[in-house]
């Protein structure tokens, strides 16, 4: 039988599991609630910023050991094969969701946490404390973290409003085997989207890319979307005309959503992606996910030894690390996004970064953190 905790986690991705083994190494009870069993490919570029490492070792978690890619370069190129290179100014690794996510699992559950396979069905707060319903079971906690990725059915019983709004986006991913730097992140522009590539563990090669769902239904499948609209990139159509995919299919993902979201939904403390999602042109987003998980898990602890005194303030200083951290991140990425989305803009982004090729330096920097997350 499991007993009521002090933090209930809602989703087991990047966020949820760092937050477990955060919250479990201080002494908290913690369960964790997952739709998904352990491990499974995602939908994601699957390279995280330097930013983050120091932090994830100080948890205890070695992702040294799963042997990631060492990446420092990038090269970007627009539809018209032109290129721009640049060296990322923290640079970064290159390993897959599969292994890290496991990785992250075996930690908290070894730290602690009770995981329960389930799907939420439904979420209250009364009396100060939190009441989640699942398959007939109901737990109640003083805490809870929404740490269930872009979009999913919580997000309806919380009458989120992004929930609303169709989206217009959809991702696909393939890991693959092939010829490519170890220690390069392509990011290849094309008509309607784009597409990042990638090493990661035991030397495949993650390509992820997002498209426009519009451009995409003309072609009804991936093999005819990638002939004829990735491969009027020549960068692209090199690499996947002289790769093999591993998986049986690629994967996919639709309503991607980069409406903005609140870090708070009726007292309920939203992390990583469920929070925000900046676009993953930026590259950043496993970094942002383990950094707000950071950010809560301390306030938590602050909360729980009674510095932070009550649960309004817990939420405000939340929600002010929080904007501190990721709004800017978030709007200047939205920002790139929209100008790369036009041809004429981004052949002006173009010209303009090879005169002053300071430029893409700058841009990246906008978009990450610094050496040392706070």
């Amino acid at each position: 039988m499991v007993h009521n905790p002090d933090v209930i986690i809602i989703g087991g991705g990047l966020a949820g599991l760092t937050s477990a083994s955060h919250l479990c190494k201080k002494g908290l009870n913690v369960v964790l609630i997952e739709k998904h069993i352990y491990p499974q490919h995602k939908v994601c570029g699957e390279y995280i910023s330097s930013e983050i490492l120091p932090y994830l070792k100080e948890l205890d978690i070695d992702v040294e050991a799963l042997h990631p890619s060492s990446i420092k370069n990038l090269e970007f190129t627009a539809v018209d094969g032109k290129m721009i290179k640049a060296e990322l100014p923290l640079g970064g690794i290159g390993l897959s969701r599969y292994a890290l996510d496991d990785l992250l699992y075996r930690k908290a559950k070894d730290s602690g946490c009770i995981f329960i396979t389930a799907t939420v069905s439904g979420i209250s707060f009364e009396d100060d404390m939190f009441t989640v319903s699942f398959q007939h079971q109901v737990l109640k906690s003083k805490i809870l973290l929404g740490a269930y990725g872009k979009r999913a059915n919580i997000d309806q019983i919380l009458g989120r409003s992004f929930i609303q709004k169709e989206s217009a986006w959809m991702a696909i991913k393939g890991h693959y085997v092939g010829n490519f730097p170890d220690d390069l992140i392509g990011l290849h522009n094309f008509k309607g989207g784009y597409c990042g590539i990638s090493k990661i563990e035991n030397n495949r090669i993650n390509v992820c890319y997002l498209a426009d769902i519009e451009s995409f239904k003309k072609y009804k499948n991936i093999d005819n979307y990638q002939k004829h609209v990735l491969y009027k990139n020549k960068h692209i159509k090199f690499f996947l005309e002289n790769s093999s995919l591993i998986f049986e299919k690629p994967l996919t993902i639709s309503q991607i959503s980069f409406c903005k979201k609140r870090a708070i939904e009726n007292h309920m403390i939203m992390i990583g992606d469920t929070a925000g999602l900046i676009h993953p042109l930026c590259g950043n987003g496993m970094a942002m996910a383990i950094h707000s998980a950071k950010i809560a898990s301390e306030l938590i602890l602050d909360y729980f030894l009674g510095e932070i005194s009550n649960r309004k303030l817990l939420e405000r200083m939340y929600v002010k690390r929080w904007k501190k951290n990721f709004e800017r991140r978030l709007l200047f990425g939205k920002v790139i996004a929209r100008i790369l989305q036009f041809e004429f803009s981004t052949k002006l982004v173009f010209n303009v970064a090879k005169l002053f090729p300071a430029l893409i330096t700058w841009i990246i920097k906008q978009t990450h953190g610094t050496a040392k997350v706070n």
